[in-house]
């Protein structure tokens, strides 16, 4: 009869290290392999519709946000998504073009792009080569994911911020903030 304690109490030890062990790895305040100031991992990933997108063609033209999320069509991701969707005409008046970046293949992408009526290129990094050099891939009981997180990579294609502590539903707010006082600098002779 001493056997239910002893299991019920082992049950309860596993969660609350389960839970503990998906806090920390599920976070993205981890050290980065870049870091502000330094020149962005260039790549090329083809979107949701299998055009190929390269970070450098936006170099000289425009600010690039570029956030990792980690599935199509999770509450959290469709909520971050859909702001940047109903805010994009405002990343635009700041010329910055919005790339999301999400380990899921082309065909998720275009379901989650087509469902939610996104606008942006949506990316595939099947491979996980482009969120393991922005030191975004995580694990969690077997499952590779990008964690949630931003990097805003000015025309000069220098990161300019890196967010990592991402609330979803604020995330698009916070973001034109800051390419509100992004504009708001004086230019610098280099």
């Amino acid at each position: 009869m001493r056997v239910f304690p002893l299991v019920a109490a082992s049950v309860v030890a596993l969660l609350i290290g389960a839970g503990w062990l998906w806090a920390t790895s599920s976070r993205a305040e981890i050290a980065l392999p870049v870091r502000v100031g330094q020149t962005a991992p260039d790549f090329t990933l083809n979107d949701q519709n299998g055009m190929p997108v390269t970070l450098s063609d936006y170099w000289g033209r425009q600010t690039v946000v570029l956030y990792f999320y980690p599935k199509d069509s999770t509450p959290g991701c469709t909520k971050e998504a859909c702001s940047f969707r109903d805010d994009l005409s405002r990343f635009q008046a700041f010329n910055a073009r919005v790339l999301g970046v999400s380990v899921d293949g082309q065909d998720s992408h275009r379901a989650f792009a087509e469902k939610y009526k996104l606008t942006f290129p949506i990316l595939s990094d099947e491979e996980h080569r482009v969120s393991r050099a922005y030191g975004v891939l995580s694990e969690f009981a077997g499952f590779r994911f990008a964690k949630r997180t931003t990097f805003v990579i000015g025309h000069d294609g220098v990161i300019r911020r890196i967010f990592t502590d991402v609330d979803p539903k604020d995330h698009a707010t916070e973001l034109l903030q800051f390419l509100k006082s992004l504009a708001s600098e004086p230019p610098t002779e280099g």
